[in-house]
């Protein structure tokens, strides 16, 4: 049994521990984290995963970005604890996550990743957006949240600073 929280001040150097574990070393260098530099996280949307011992299982984090004058959340990073994988729950934190962006207002999101994973949660590539180099133009993925939210929305994703 698993029970999803939202992340708190508290749980913030282990989940950064957690995706430590789960992704290569230099995951900072990474173009995406260039539009979280001095940015919160959006923390209603970051949940964590524990099971039934507390021990944190998983975990996801949203940003806000901006296109232009479109705002849009970046998902990322997910990561799910190595002795927890196949387990279901970045399907689960995934869906319970943009589930939570819809009912708060958010029209789009974004992420940077493997399209052949990401398409079963309704996410197809983003022609128009640009992310910041060297970003694999392939892997810029969108998901519209209402009908229509991409259209027209041309341009580099950016940083913004605080919720939006």
């Amino acid at each position: 049994m698993f029970t999803v929280a939202q992340e708190t001040a508290d749980d913030w150097w282990e989940v950064e521990a957690l995706y430590d574990l789960c992704f290569a070393p230099g995951r900072e260098a990474l173009s995406s984290y260039r539009l979280r530099d001095g940015v919160d996280p959006v923390a209603e949307l970051s949940l964590m995963a524990r099971d039934g011992d507390g021990t944190l299982a998983a975990a996801i984090r949203y940003w806000p970005v901006a296109i232009g004058t479109a705002k849009a959340l970046l998902l990322g990073p997910i990561a799910v604890h190595p002795i927890h994988q196949g387990e279901g729950l970045g399907h689960m934190l995934i869906d319970d996550s943009l589930a939570r962006a819809v009912d708060r207002g958010w029209a789009r999101v974004m992420l940077v990743g493997d399209a052949l994973y990401y398409q079963k949660f309704g996410f197809e590539k983003l022609d128009a957006v640009i992310m910041p180099p060297p970003t694999n133009p392939e892997r810029v993925l969108g998901r519209e949240l209402v009908e229509g939210a991409w259209d027209g929305v041309v341009g580099a994703a950016e940083s913004v600073c605080g919720a939006v």
